[in-house]
């Protein structure tokens, strides 16, 4: 996006959007950062509070623990420092203190993001270095440590190890921004001269973007499934008109075209993102190169829902996302056709619809440049992703033979295991208080610190829910943190994954949470419903489970409590 596009957007009113506290801090003026940030706020529906420091005031707002840094509070800490300053720094280095300068620069990193969290928790985004290569030693460059781009290069791997070890810790990827757009998109001679500011104005928004991709993924808000035409989109021709033998498909030209997105969809259904087939044609013909094509990446088993007739797309799309039971903001379609594209963008406005190019050629590069999968953790969890909503589509298909929902659910044959917070279950517990949204009654999010943190403290109670049927393991669905006072206990926290709603699976946990509570000798469970633009879902959560409302939110008196039925076992 244009600078001058964001620049109009500041003109604009958000006030009313979500606010986000963020503080700039820099080398080298920021100011134009500043704009992007908030101009792009207006597109992506925030309003960005920001705290711009001092240029070159990096260290002094870090350290002083009564610094303007730490008095505004924020949720993100931006820090960009730049290549040129560094270099400065570099240049000036004897031989051996050249040899250590990245070493010494990791050194430094770490110390301020052990400082920062130290004076205010919040979440640290660090950009890594643009890798500008001074030709002193030429391409003999990458063979000694005394030269620059050596030294940028054990930086930037370095920030890597750093922010892999370092929960609070997020890495903006400026050096792969640099490299794509290239040094004279990027880099403005004239404007660093004269200003110190060391990217092109036009450049600065893809830092910005890349910025709030990473704010975005921490706070919940990512995708989580492709939906995928087939025909000239995963792979060249009609199948049902060319047959499995003359579709272009393989290493020979465009058919590599389609290979290695196919190659790229895989990876990312590896990663947990879930993929599903919604295409105008007979089923069994359109199975039939994922059946028995040679040359197909992606098989049956990589697609989480299949759907092949000759319904409107939109239509089978929203079947797709009622089996997956997820936001239509949290899908991708993917169509090389512009009219079924239009079509679907005009009935479904929060489903994402890339402008897919008219060459298939390019359909990769430009995908990967609208970085649509940004997330902010991965746990071994979500590579099982795909097979968990397969087999939640064979419940769906279970469910349509009963005509009693309570045969159904005891059909299921289900079992779940209550557990309080652990070290094997920490990073799956904090993954899912940052991506749920739906099924959440207050929305605080916790990372993995905070939920370490809980499930230490005796003033907590925590319970997380794992459950699995007889079609498969659903994984851990719910977690809840209780609040322990001195007659009641304060739900704290409570979400659960909406792929086992309508399972009695909230009747469960208000069971389990009662039995927990009547253990301590409380008399009541008090909870509270904090309303956000996605969780209109539990609106009425704790009316249905047969709470009173108060002044103060909701509450149960246990006296009079007795257990909801459940088909769900113990295990």
């Amino acid at each position: 996006m244009e600078f001058s596009t964001l620049r109009k957007n500041l003109k604009k009113d958000f006030s009313g959007s979500p606010s986000v506290k963020i503080a700039i801090l820099g080398d080298t003026p920021t100011q134009l950062l500043n704009q992007a940030l908030k101009g792009y706020g207006y597109e992506f529906g925030i309003n960005f509070e920001i705290y711009e420091a001092d240029y070159d005031q990096v260290d002094m707002q870090i350290m002083d623990a009564s610094s303007e840094l730490y008095e505004f509070k924020p949720e993100y800490v931006l820090v960009f420092q730049a290549t040129q300053k560094i270099a400065s720094k570099f240049y000036k280095k004897s031989p051996e203190a050249k040899r250590g300068y990245a070493a010494g620069y990791i050194d430094y990193v770490s110390q301020m993001v052990q400082v920062i969290g130290d004076n205010h928790p919040c979440k640290i985004i660090w950009c890594n270095l643009a890798e500008i290569n001074d030709t002193i030693y030429g391409n003999y460059s990458n063979k000694t440590a005394l030269s620059l781009l050596y030294q940028l290069r054990k930086i930037n791997l370095g920030l890597m190890d750093l922010a892999a070890s370092t929960k609070s810790l997020f890495i903006n990827d400026i050096a792969s921004l640099y490299n794509a757009a290239g040094v004279e998109k990027a880099f403005s001679p004239a404007t660093y001269t004269n200003t110190g500011i060391v990217f092109d104005i036009n450049f600065w928004p893809s830092v910005a973007k890349s910025f709030i991709d990473i704010i975005e993924s921490i706070r919940g808000k990512f995708k989580k499934a492709v939906v995928l035409d087939l025909d000239n989109t995963l792979w060249g021709g009609i199948i049902g008109d060319d047959g499995l033998e003359n579709i272009q498909i393989g290493e020979l030209g465009i058919g590599r075209a389609f290979t290695e997105l196919q190659t790229w969809l895989k990876q990312l259904k590896e990663r947990g993102i879930i993929l599903a087939v919604c295409s105008k044609n007979y089923e069994h013909i359109a199975m039939e190169p994922f059946q028995k094509h040679p040359d197909m990446v992606l098989r049956p088993d990589d697609i989480a829902v299949f759907v092949a007739n000759w319904e409107n797309k939109v239509d089978n799309i929203r079947h797709i996302q009622s089996i997956l039971n997820i936001g239509f903001d949290s899908m991708v379609y993917l169509d090389d056709n512009p009219f079924e594209r239009n079509m679907v963008r005009q009935e479904i406005q929060a489903l994402t619809i890339p402008e897919l190019p008219e060459d298939p050629a390019e359909y990769l590069l430009y995908l990967r440049t609208l970085n649509l999968f940004e997330t902010a953790t991965v746990t071994e969890e979500d590579s099982a992703r795909t097979q968990q909503y397969q087999e939640e589509a064979k419940r769906a298909t279970l469910q349509k033979a009963y005509a009693n929902e309570e045969e159904f659910l005891e059909s299921l044959e289900m079992v779940c295991t209550v557990k309080p917070f652990d070290k094997f279950n920490t990073p799956r517990v904090a993954q899912l208080s940052q991506r749920s949204n739906q099924f959440n009654l207050r929305t605080i999010r916790y990372t993995e610190q905070d939920i370490d943190r809980i499930g230490k403290d005796p003033a907590y109670t925590t319970l997380t829910f794992s459950l699995e049927d007889k079609f498969g393991d659903y994984g851990l669905i719910s977690v809840i943190i209780l609040k322990n006072e001195s007659d009641h206990v304060f739900v704290d926290t409570w979400f659960m994954s909406c792929r086992v709603l309508k399972r009695g699976m909230e009747n469960f946990v208000l069971n389990t949470i009662a039995a927990q509570a009547k253990s301590m000798g409380a008399t009541k469970i008090k909870g509270e419903y904090i309303p956000t633009p996605k969780n209109e879902l539990v609106k009425d959560h704790y009316a249905g489970l047969g709470f009173s409302e108060t002044d103060a939110g909701w509450e149960l008196d246990l006296h009079n409590f007795n257990d909801h039925k459940v088909f769900i076992k113990t295990n």
